[in-house]
């Protein structure tokens, strides 16, 4: 099995125009936990090189690693742990009775469903999950019917012939996982109904460029979408985008409700994001945002030192997918960080730091050793973090590595 192959072409367009914005050197699988002391203790480390074509507009990798790598049958992310995700497909939920008109006879299809989080928002229409991961299991014990399988051709011909065409599909945070964009769409629309809606939601290139996420810039996303890129996509497909929205998931992503042209009337938010656009989709901008996290690595490493100088402690906090990219990128190693807390249950305590040898740990020895300092490696929730460490007693101090590197009390 080949675990990576490298495109010298668009993923959408096919052609041969990638220009290079940012190489953050080789970065092992964002979730490949490996057990602490095991015998086999040693990461596969892959190119992660983000480029631009100019015909399509889509911001790319240009290594993309194989599927059974990234997301593995053990894949461990389940996103009905997190309050964020849980209030997001409730409000998606809410949004959907509102535009679209559906009843129970018709069928909702949730591509990428893990454990049935989105899924279980709907209540009065047939359901049907689709994911390859085990965690799927879960869904089925909550009685949502799932389907244990990739979403590919065949799994698209078993639905259209077991359960038939879709009023609604979902794709929430998985558009930009399947390596083949074009065969994902063909595959949508042959279980679409005619006035279907198909939902995608994707990290958003805006606030990636902005807020200097480069941390989110990992294998298992393939594609950083605009809603131009998305527009380009769907307008191949005769497809019209109806309605798109910015919404706070993951650090920032982008909500878009995408339907056969002329049945559904279109919101005006879509000119305004599209012209909004146009001013951060271009070489320069893209340039800057390279220099700016060189200088933001740098940055982080010149106060580390500082700190590690004075024989300080210092812990990392949160092993989210985005932290693995930062830990990594910069170089960050247990001489530097002697640990990664995490949430006492988490099925990552007991292992090492994906590329490192830093263990993740239980965080309840932040109140046992008292370190002097917590490096915030889920710095885009590190504000709720902080109020509920300092209630627990927690006296240090706080690191933030983006979008600038500061230091809280």
């Amino acid at each position: 099995m080949k675990l990576s192959k490298t495109n010298q072409k668009c993923q959408f367009s096919n052609k041969k125009d990638l220009n290079l914005i940012i190489s953050l050197g080789y970065l092992p699988p964002v979730n490949e936990f490996l057990k602490i002391n095991s015998i086999n203790s040693q990461s596969v480390f892959f190119p992660t090189d983000l480029v631009y074509s100019n015909s399509s507009k889509l911001v790319q990798l240009s290594t993309i690693v194989n599927k059974s790598v990234v997301f593995p049958k053990s894949y461990p992310y389940t996103s009905s742990t997190t309050k964020i995700l849980r209030d997001n497909f409730a409000e998606l939920s809410n949004e959907c009775k509102k535009l679209i008109n559906f009843n129970s006879k018709d069928l909702i299809i949730d591509i990428g469903s893990n454990d049935g989080n989105l899924l279980s928002n709907f209540k009065n229409i047939k359901r049907l999950g689709v994911t390859p991961e085990n965690i799927g299991k879960l869904a089925i014990k909550k009685g949502i019917p799932t389907l244990l399988k990739y979403f590919d051709r065949s799994t698209a011909n078993l639905i259209q012939k077991k359960f038939g065409k879709a009023k609604i599909i979902t794709a929430t945070n998985v558009f930009a996982h399947i390596d083949n964009v074009t065969e994902l769409m063909k595959n949508v629309l042959k279980v679409l109904k005619n006035d279907g809606v198909f939902i995608t939601e994707s990290h958003y290139l805006m606030p990636l460029i902005k807020d200097l996420q480069y941390d989110t810039i990992y294998h298992e996303h393939l594609r950083y979408y605009s809603l131009t890129s998305l527009k380009n996509i769907f307008d191949k497909f005769k497809l019209e985008i109806i309605h798109a929205k910015e919404i706070p998931t993951h650090g920032g992503s982008i909500r878009v409700y995408v339907a056969k042209k002329n049945n559904y009337k279109k919101s005006k938010l879509i000119k305004k994001i599209l012209n909004k656009e146009k001013k951060l989709l271009n070489k320069k901008k893209f340039m800057e945002f390279r220099d700016r996290v060189v200088t933001s690595k740098l940055q982080l490493l010149t106060v580390i030192k500082k700190i590690k100088d004075k024989k300080k402690l210092i812990y990392g906090v949160g092993a989210p997918s985005r932290a693995t990219t930062l830990v990594n990128y910069t170089g960050l190693t247990k001489e530097i960080l002697d640990c990664i807390c995490e949430v006492k249950n988490s099925y990552k305590v007991g292992h090492y730091m994906p590329g490192t040898n830093i263990p993740v740990v239980s965080e309840d020895i932040i109140y046992k050793k008292k370190p002097d300092y917590l490096l915030m490696l889920s710095w885009h929730i590190s504000k709720d973090l902080i109020k509920i460490f300092k209630k627990k007693g927690y006296k240090g101090k706080f690191i933030i590595p983006l979008p600038k590197v500061k230091i809280l009390s």
